[in-house]
């Protein structure tokens, strides 16, 4: 064999290496994609963002309930029948949901602030959800009594006299039962609160 056919014979195997090194490295490249791609789908599957139903979760919160439809979570009388309320007749215009109302067992009795007058309270709330809000409202109600005191006690003697004064009054109990519940059930749903009484010594 000459020299010139030896070298060739090198150059020949020495390229035939460099492109089995590259085909290598182009072979480890795609199997870390597929590998990834895959991980990256069973990551997708996993948390449900790929596959459709298989780990999604219910919707468990309270839902509006329309005028005529029946309320699942209605609060049973102690006959254990529905309440009466689920049995009314709605009417067919205004508001399309129909409203709870929830009535507050004791009056609030609280002084005002920075005055020696009191003021004594009934007060309901409504709510256009299904009926585990008023199961709530009831569960809740002690918790629901001490922010309503704490609210009393901090509104000025110039605010239960007046009717915008009276309407923040109302803003600032509301949001402060939904608060309640939304720390303890994780959902409000309290509409508005009534004065069934108002009375200032």
């Amino acid at each position: 064999m000459s020299d010139k056919a030896a070298k060739d014979g090198a150059n020949d195997g020495g390229a035939e290496k460099k492109s089995k090194g590259k085909l290598g490295l182009i072979l480890i490249g795609v199997g870390m994609l597929v590998l990834g791609g895959g991980g990256a789908a069973f990551a997708l599957v996993a948390t449900g963002m790929l596959g459709g139903h298989a780990n999604k979760q219910e919707d468990n919160r309270p839902q509006l309930i329309r005028k005529g439809e029946t309320d699942p979570y209605a609060p049973k009388q102690e006959g254990g029948e529905a309440d009466a309320a689920a049995s009314d007749v709605e009417g067919d215009g205004g508001d399309p949901y129909r409203t709870a109302y929830y009535t507050f067992s004791d009056d609030f009795t609280s002084n005002l602030k920075d005055s020696d007058s009191m003021i004594q309270l009934s007060l309901a709330c409504s709510t256009r959800y299904d009926g585990r809000v008023l199961q709530w409202l009831k569960k809740h109600e002690l918790a629901i009594r001490s922010s309503m005191l704490e609210i009393l006690a901090d509104t000025p003697e110039n605010d239960v006299y007046t009717i915008d004064g009276k309407a923040r009054l109302q803003k600032r109990m509301t949001d402060a039962i939904n608060r309640v519940l939304i720390q303890k059930e994780g959902f409000g749903g309290v509409d508005n609160v009534y004065f069934r009484n108002f009375i200032i010594q």
